[in-house]
């Protein structure tokens, strides 16, 4: 279990989050949904221990990921709106790279298995500055499952992504959730979003607005909550 207490964070002097309280339930899907500004991404990036809050802490297993970050980033994987790849190396080097850093054991193995899982295994020697916005967006999928993490934080992974990519992705999602992953996803898309997720929430002003069980409410009811809460109908 993952928990989320008062927690705060402050950018010159606006709140991005206002403490704000949240569980995620291991081996479930959570879903994050809201308009800009609302303090998704900040989350996100806290979350995955980029960023430390003003205020609060978030915990797992009873234990503050603060306390050794180095520890809860191994059971992680992550795709932001960065990539989190170096441009002069190639395809198979950035997977090497992070496999020493995982110190991932048959490391080459697993890098093949997965360029060929997200249509790179061709471009495995070409420079990644010389990928399209999609490409790179495929590898960062690698990238981010190739520690087999624990904990998949998706925030608009979407961005970029081809029909075939986003099936892909897709397809990666449903996998990892049937192996009782823990699942953070960031969209704008709701029905994307919901069909996907075990539970939603809905951000506003740094705060959950409100929450649901996918299961106990229909995609329409959601929507119109959402709508309603988005702007400006129901606090």
């Amino acid at each position: 279990m993952i928990e989320v207490r008062e927690l705060t964070k402050v950018y010159n002097k606006q709140f991005a989050l206002r403490n704000l309280e949240l569980s995620i339930e291991p081996g479930k899907c959570l879903c994050i949904l809201g308009p800009n500004g609302a303090g998704k991404s900040t989350f996100m990036r806290i979350l995955a221990t980029l960023s430390r809050p003003n205020k609060g802490d978030i915990l797992f297993e009873g234990e503050s990921i603060f306390s050794e970050p180095a520890v809860f980033r191994k059971k992680i994987g992550l795709i932001g709106h960065a990539t989190f790849l170096y441009p002069e190396l190639t395809a198979g080097e950035n997977l090497k790279f992070y496999a020493t850093l995982y110190q991932i054991p048959d490391a080459q193995q697993r890098i093949d298995d997965l360029l060929q899982t997200v249509g790179l295994m061709h471009r495995k020697d070409d420079r990644v500055r010389t990928f399209s916005r999609g490409m790179q967006q495929r590898l960062a999928i690698a990238r981010a499952i190739l520690n087999d993490p624990e904990h998949l934080f998706l925030d608009e992974p979407y961005t970029g992504l081809d029909q075939s990519a986003s099936q892909l992705l897709t397809d990666r999602i449903i996998e990892l959730k049937s192996a009782h992953r823990t699942i953070v996803l960031i969209t704008h898309n709701l029905q994307q979003g919901y069909q996907l997720a075990d539970k939603i929430v809905i951000f506003k002003d740094g705060r959950v607005a409100d929450e649901a069980v996918t299961s106990a409410i229909s995609e329409s009811d959601f929507q119109q909550r959402y709508l309603a809460i988005t702007s400006g109908g129901v606090n």
